[in-house]
């Protein structure tokens, strides 16, 4: 398979401040992972920025304007107590999103098989009109109004198996009965949405987990639920929220996956692609904090896209 990397230089610039998780550590880690001769398979991209027209098919202008108006000249300002911005923010948060736009491109054009964006801030905690969780923009649902809009890929899955609920995803495309989003993740927990009886208009799959369920729990949801739910839905072009804060090892959350789970998923994921979309696939990175375990586990995720 081919496989595209979309990465950006503005990633290790948005600076969090002292002591907070979602931090350059973690872009550097995943950088080192995918260095080296095993990753030169990789067809390499520096994204580009997303254009505020591309960013308001998912938010509200006023939202795009208070986040890139705001932006600090120095220091740090806040949406909320967690997401924090600095001078490269907004910067690094329009790459964020780019990056997806242009894997969707790379993917929908045959460029490529599928892609990964190793990028931060992540995405799927901003909702049309609220950045919270560490996000600012919904990276992974602009991706996919992208591929319907300028592709004509009407039917849209999304699957996100960050250990936090996907709520901005799902506030997006609640209503939108084109788009499938199915998360599996720690409930109930930050940010207290995700119970299962949350199904949109029959478009969105909840499958929460206990605090403690590890890997055989995860695959039965999957199997069970989530991977029937979306070859019913038989999408287009397959999106994944690649979250790897389930990790045993990971600090802020207590689901007790290991990579050889991710790459499972991944892996059946890209099946359901083939299946039904001719193996469009694009994958954003969500959460991870563990940096020792985020590195591993993306080398298990992306090598799963590769094979």
């Amino acid at each position: 398979m081919n496989t595209a990397l979309y990465t950006h230089p503005s990633s290790l610039k948005h600076d969090t401040s002292a002591g907070h998780p979602e931090r350059i550590a973690r872009i550097e880690a995943v950088n080192e992972a995918l260095a080296g001769d095993s990753w030169s398979a990789l067809i390499r991209h520096e994204a580009p920025r997303a254009t505020k027209d591309q960013l308001v098919r998912v938010h509200d202008s006023r939202y795009v304007d208070l986040v890139l108006n705001n932006i600090p000249e120095d220091g740090f300002a806040r949406l909320d107590a967690d997401t924090v911005m600095s001078p490269c923010t907004g910067d690094a948060a329009l790459h964020a999103a780019g990056a997806i736009i242009a894997a969707v491109d790379t993917v929908a054009s045959g460029d490529a098989d599928n892609a990964f964006c190793a990028i931060r801030p992540p995405g799927h905690h901003a909702e049309p009109g609220n950045g919270m969780g560490f996000c600012f923009f919904n990276n992974v649902a602009i991706g996919a109004l992208h591929a319907r809009i300028v592709h004509g890929l009407e039917r849209v899955a999304i699957v996100d198996f960050d250990v936090h609920h996907g709520n901005g995803t799902q506030a997006a495309f609640k209503s939108d009965p084109n788009t499938l989003f199915a998360s599996s993740h720690q409930y109930p927990y930050y940010p207290g949405t995700g119970a299962a009886e949350e199904t949109g208009v029959g478009n969105i799959f909840n499958a929460p987990l206990d605090a403690g369920d590890g890997g055989p729990k995860f695959r039965q949801a999957l199997e069970d639920y989530i991977l029937p739910a979306v070859r019913s839905f038989q999408p287009n072009i397959v999106f994944i929220s690649a979250g790897f804060d389930a990790h045993v090892l990971d600090p802020l959350a207590s689901l007790r996956f290991e990579e050889e789970d991710f790459e499972w998923a991944t892996a059946e994921l890209k099946k359901v692609a083939q299946e039904f979309a001719c193996g469009r696939l694009v994958s954003t990175l969500e959460g991870g904090y563990d940096l020792e375990a985020l590195g591993n586990s993306v080398q298990a995720h992306v090598s799963a896209l590769m094979t």
